[in-house]
């Protein structure tokens, strides 16, 4: 389950806006790349505290945040989501939270040294039953993605001197303007091909499949994507490997229906059941109940199964199974069946007679929404 923000960065829900950037700041430079240089684990954090920050900062996506969590911004909420920017986006867009000094762009960004080059993300689907979404599920998933080539050597790029970018100086008439931009021979990465197998690609990679685990939480929703980072292709290099992101597919139900973390299930039973009384076994995601029907039962009538749904992908509790009363009436009858009902036709026990907490159809709908 993804980690919530404010833990995080360390602060309680009521922090100001102050506080918040403080926190940010303190987190930023511990975690800093230039203070950790080839710690995964530290470049991670580091990408975690820019993300929380982007959401906390803002007042808008904050109140969405508290009310919603991580939900918020998934399936294409906005905002959020730093798994596909380098060190170098991150200051660009926080740069200012350090106050112009202390630290440059990720491994010293532009003039100060080698820029890291993050390789391709992959996308994949996987399919999940509606079990596996309620219990959560492990998923070994074979992946084909680009990785280094065995031999691969590399060179520092003659062009950039290693800097990944060429710095271009202009005559205006404002005077002379200097630009940078990656270099076009080594694509950014700073070095080029120096050795490489004959199997390999003309950046030194070649095509390997992998067997990768994904671990899937309780809860997610079809169309929602997970990130395993670090399982994309692989960069040139010394660059950092892409992301393999993972697209939630939910395979339809025989008996249960979902919405949202409440499932439904219809249930029919007989005129003679609805009369007297019964007791009907259900299947729910973690397998059969049984469930008493009260005599008398209205067709119609709405059973809530407390926290027989599905769990809240932000850890708040279950849903509910809301079942469904339908009472089946017979399109044939016998002789003697009909020559019943007959009768019955004129007894006024089988008047309609609704009583005053008798619900309409509009007040269980919503029932079922409360």
């Amino acid at each position: 389950m993804k980690e919530d923000f404010y833990d995080i960065l360390g602060i309680s829900k009521g922090a100001s806006a102050s506080e918040i950037k403080k926190a940010y700041r303190k987190k930023a430079i511990k975690f800093h790349p230039d203070k950790n240089p080839g710690d995964k684990e530290a470049e991670e954090n580091f990408k975690k505290a820019a993300e929380a920050y982007e959401i906390l900062s803002d007042p808008d996506k904050k109140a969405r945040y508290d009310q919603y969590g991580h939900q918020a911004f998934e399936n294409g909420g906005g905002g959020g989501g730093f798994g596909g920017m380098n060190m170098d986006d991150i200051f660009s867009q926080f740069g200012d939270i350090f106050g112009g000094g202390g630290f440059g762009g990720f491994s010293g960004g532009g003039s100060q040294g080698q820029r890291r080059v993050k390789g391709s993300n992959l996308r994949i689907r996987v399919k999940l039953t509606l079990e596996e979404i309620a219990e959560g599920v492990e998923k070994k998933i074979k992946v084909k993605r680009k990785k280094q080539a065995k031999g691969t050597t590399y060179k520092t790029c003659s062009t950039c001197n290693g800097t990944g970018q060429v710095v271009r100086i202009t005559n205006t008439i404002l005077g002379r303007m200097q630009t940078a931009a990656p270099c076009n021979v080594c694509g950014g990465a700073g070095q080029q091909i120096d050795q490489k197998p004959s199997n390999a690609d003309a950046q030194g990679l070649v095509v390997e499949e992998e067997t990768v685990s994904v671990q899937i939480p309780a809860g997610v929703q079809d169309g929602m994507q997970l990130k395993v980072s670090g399982k994309g292709n692989d960069a040139p290099g010394n660059g950092i490997s892409g992301d393999l992101l993972v697209a939630i597919e939910e395979l339809d139900h025989e008996k249960l229906q979902r919405e949202g973390d409440n499932l439904h299930y219809d249930l029919y039973i007989s005129i003679s059941d609805a009369v007297l009384g019964a007791s009907k076994e259900i299947e729910t995601v973690t397998g059969k109940v049984r469930i008493k029907i009260e005599e008398g039962v209205q067709s119609g009538k709405i059973l809530r199964l407390r926290s027989k749904g599905i769990p809240s992908l932000n850890g708040y509790g279950k849903g509910d199974l809301l079942v469904h009363v339908n009472v089946w009436t017979p399109k044939t009858l016998n002789k003697e069946q009909r020559e019943f009902f007959e009768k019955m036709k004129e007894d006024n026990h089988f008047e309609p007679n609704p009583e005053k907490n008798d619900k309409s159809f509009f007040e269980k709908v919503k029932d079922m929404f409360s």
